[in-house]
């Protein structure tokens, strides 16, 4: 790595504990979510959060775009939202000059640097689907013309386990998309008194902000030159290879459990994401450990089980420590 990418990394650390500080100023807790936020972030990835109503899923979201200076958009997924609500459309206007016609383009609110999708499986394919090649090409595409979209570019989703009712699951082309699937859990019991004895009429904290989106992607570009060890990487693509019936000769019950396992993309997320681990932790390489540490929230959402599996009542999450264990 050149001098200055290494100047940038070092200062990673110093960075990290300055968001936290800020976050906790309207957020109790939660410091494993934050912290695997901020991985995604640097690793320049898409989050999908799931968690129960009341657990500041979005409060959490919405604090962290205030603290990185950035332009923020939430979508209310509804059954009614139309992919133009969030790409934005052409609208007929006249040229006060001439009096002449012509189309214009006006943006949506995906034109921003982090999405927060709330309740994302709360409106049809169609319209999820808008938000496809903007994930994974960073474009807009609307008419004859395409946009690109400014970076750093983030969507952090969120979606409720609970009322499934007239909801609409995310594709397996769309979850691919999301570099972590985060579960958010309920306070301990120390936190939900912390959060109940706030006063809940106050007016909104001041949350300073401590990086900018040019830094961030300084940070993003440092991260992507540090260096991987042989035997990191060949881990990391193991336990992805072992996700595939396929090509799990040594495990039955792999074969038994999966229906299909992750594909070469979780290979590549689960590396970028244990290097940017390791540079928040001030480590220039990962380990083995880093690999480990973010494998179920790289891995649980691009596993599907079979209905053996769910009849046995294993989950993804129950397969990938399963394979952690055994290759080890």
């Amino acid at each position: 790595m050149v001098k200055n990418n290494l100047e940038i990394l070092e200062n990673l650390v110093e960075i990290k504990e300055k968001i936290l500080t800020e976050i906790r100023k309207v957020i109790v807790g939660q410091d494993k979510i934050i912290e695997q936020f901020l991985i995604a972030l640097f690793s320049n990835g898409h989050c999908l959060l799931e968690g129960v109503p009341g657990l500041a899923k979005t409060l959490l979201i919405s604090s962290m775009a205030r603290v990185l200076n950035m332009k923020f958009s939430r979508i209310q997924f509804t059954p009614d939202l139309m992919p133009s609500d969030i790409t934005g459309t052409d609208i007929l206007a006249e040229n006060k000059i001439d009096g002449k016609r012509y189309f214009e383009y006006i943006k949506g609110p995906i034109f921003s640097n982090i999405i927060l999708a709330d309740e994302i499986n709360r409106t049809p394919p169609k319209t999820q689907s808008a938000l496809l090649q903007a994930m994974q090409e960073y474009q807009v595409t609307a008419g004859n013309h395409t946009y690109n979209l400014e970076r750093p570019f983030l969507v952090l989703a969120t979606q409720n386990p609970i009322e499934q009712e007239g909801t609409y699951p995310l594709p397996e082309a769309q979850l691919d998309r999301f570099m972590f699937y985060m579960n958010i859990d309920y306070p301990s019991y120390e936190e939900e008194r912390q959060i109940v004895q706030r006063d809940a009429g106050k007016a909104q904290t001041d949350i300073n902000t401590v990086i900018s989106a040019e830094e961030i992607i300084a940070v993003q570009n440092a991260i992507s030159q540090i260096p991987v060890s042989d035997h990191v990487l060949d881990f990391a693509v193991k336990l992805v290879r072992s996700t595939r019936p396929d090509q799990n000769e040594e495990q039955e019950i792999i074969k038994k459990w999966v229906s299909w396992g992750a594909g070469p993309r979780a290979s590549q997320y689960l590396v970028y994401a244990a290097k940017t681990r390791a540079a928040l932790d001030n480590r220039l390489t990962p380990s083995v450990d880093d690999v480990k540490q973010i494998a179920e929230i790289v891995l649980q959402h691009r596993i599907i089980v079979t209905f053996a599996a769910e009849a046995e009542g294993i989950s993804s999450k129950d397969i990938v420590k399963k394979l952690i264990t055994n290759l080890l």
